[in-house]
This record gives structure tokens, sequence and C-alpha cells, in this order.
């Protein structure tokens, strides 16, 4: 079994910041990509960000250059910086990581989500 157990969501005002942790516990071999999904009322689930094991990033084009993700692998932890946060921003925030168990099995798993609400 392998849990993700997200932290840092909240309400914060239109151009305030907040920061996002997710970790991972559990039969854990190796951690390949984790990433940050959101889902907004009556949207689908989108990709906001995600980084690899070797820290090579990617965002979605509607945060790059207010959203940082970065990922401390002793600790098997990604943090994800918001900046400049806009009401559009308001979703709640996933957490997301391809984990390879001691059995080698691969397994996609997501957190529980946290709820980021941002204020105009």
């Amino acid at each position: 079994q392998v849990r993700l157990v997200e932290s840092g969501g909240g309400l914060v005002q239109a151009g305030g910041s907040l920061r996002l942790s997710c970790t991972a516990s559990g039969s854990i071999r190796r951690l390949n990509v984790m990433g940050w999904y959101r889902q907004a009322p009556e949207k689908q689930r989108e990709l906001v960000a995600s980084i690899s094991s070797g820290g090579t990033t990617t965002y979605a084009d509607s945060v790059k250059g207010r959203f940082t993700l970065s990922r401390d692998n002793a600790e098997n932890t990604v943090y994800l910086q918001m900046n400049s946060l806009k009401p559009e921003d308001t979703a709640v925030y996933y957490c997301n990581a391809d984990v390879i168990q001691p059995n080698w099995r691969r397994s996609d798993c997501w957190g529980q989500g946290t709820q980021v609400t941002v204020s105009s």
C-alpha cells in the first residue's frame, strides 16, 4: 500500500501565495514522476505541474511563471509553491505519483485532495 498525504491548502486573497506539500509513504521501491492536478467545480481534472525523479519539471501554461514545483527525494515529498494566485486557481488540488513497489508492481497513486480557494 502506498499513501499520499497532502497539506497546505486554504483560503487566500488574489495575489497571495500558498505552498502545498505531498509526502508519499508505504511500500515504495522508487518514485518516478510526481505531480499536482486540480479540479474545479464542473470541470475536468487537469495537470498543474509534474516533476521527474531527476528534477525535470513541466507546467500548465496557465501557471507558468507563478507556480514552482520542487522535490525532496530523500523525504519522498513534493512542494508546489503557488504565487500570484488568481480566483481561477480555485480548485481541489490532488497529488499524484507514479510508484514502483518492492514487488516491481507499478501503481498510479492519488492523494485525497486539498482545497485551494482564491477570493477576488
